[in-house]
Formats: C-alpha cells, structure tokens, sequence
C-alpha cells in the first residue's frame, strides 16, 4: 500500500523512520517533506501535500507528524476527502479506521517514543473499516456537507432545544 507522509521539524524524526519500517513491511511510501531538520519550517506545507496525495492517490492512506498532532490533523482535514484522525493509543489508530474510515492518520512526535508511534501506524495501516451502516451514514452526513455546506437535519428528538430552534 502507498502510505503519503508529512511532517514538521518536530515529526522528522518519526517520519524518516517510518519511511524505512513501511518499506520493510511491504508499503510504498512516498515522502512529501521536509527532508531536512528547520526549526522554523510550517506543518501545512508538508502535511497538505500529503493529505491531497491520498486523495488523489486511491487505495492509499497517509500519516501526518508534528509536535502533538493536532495541527497536522487540522491542516490534513481542510483537504476535500480527508478524514483525518489523532491518535494517542493503540484503539484510537484501530478505531479511525474501524469507525470512521479515516485515511490519513495524525500523531504527536513529541507525545510518546518512536517504538509507540510506529505501532500506532502498524495498527491504523492493517485496520479495516467496518462498514456498518451507522459508520456509512455519519460518513455520508460529513461528506455532504463538506461538498454542499448544507447542515445535516436534525433528529425529531432535538427540534425545539439549542441554537437551531
């Protein structure tokens, strides 16, 4: 499988040494930078490539690093057909794909070590998503209003309480 990487200075370590585990284990992956250690370089420059990568490369999924993930995560999701989602355990990488078929996966270079990350990417690449229908629909509701703007209805349930009423 092509697996798209991005980081920042603060994820460059992770990155080239998944670059070498997703070789060994029969991956492809295809390094969308930085190539070199800069303090000051910006995560949306690598982590939006490597997010439009998965789009437009079918099949594929993607992993963003930074400090903690979270502007990685946040950068990769402004890409039209992105789900991008962090993980900071073993079941949150199984459960973005199982539940919410993410496709790019975001983690903290500076929140667990290496040995862990890299686990967490194992754990993400050979998670399926489930299919059940309840995923399907969330999904589907997520999609349509990335490409329309237009606000899910609300349940009968909701109607007359919040902001909506």
């Amino acid at each position: 499988m092509r697996v798209h990487l991005g980081s920042d200075h603060a994820g460059l370590d992770l990155k080239g040494q998944l670059v070498g585990w997703l070789r060994d284990h029969g991956h492809e992956p295809v390094d969308h930078g930085p190539f070199v250690f800069d303090a000051a370089d910006d995560y949306p420059v690598f982590c939006l490539r490597a997010a439009e990568g998965v789009v437009a490369d079918p099949g594929s999924l993607g992993v963003v690093i930074g400090g903690s993930g979270n502007g990685e995560q946040i950068a990769a999701n402004k890409v039209e057909g992105v789900r991008a989602a962090l993980a900071w355990s073993e079941e949150t990488a199984a459960l973005a794909r199982q539940h919410n078929d993410a496709n790019v996966l975001s983690v903290g270079g500076r929140m667990h070590p290496l040995e862990v990350m890299t686990r967490f990417v194992e754990v993400f690449l050979s998670t399926a998503f489930t299919g059940e229908q309840r995923h399907v629909r969330r999904i589907g509701m997520l999609s349509h209003f990335e490409q329309t703007g237009e606000l899910p209805p609300l349940p009968e349930s909701a109607r007359g309480h919040g902001a909506d009423a």
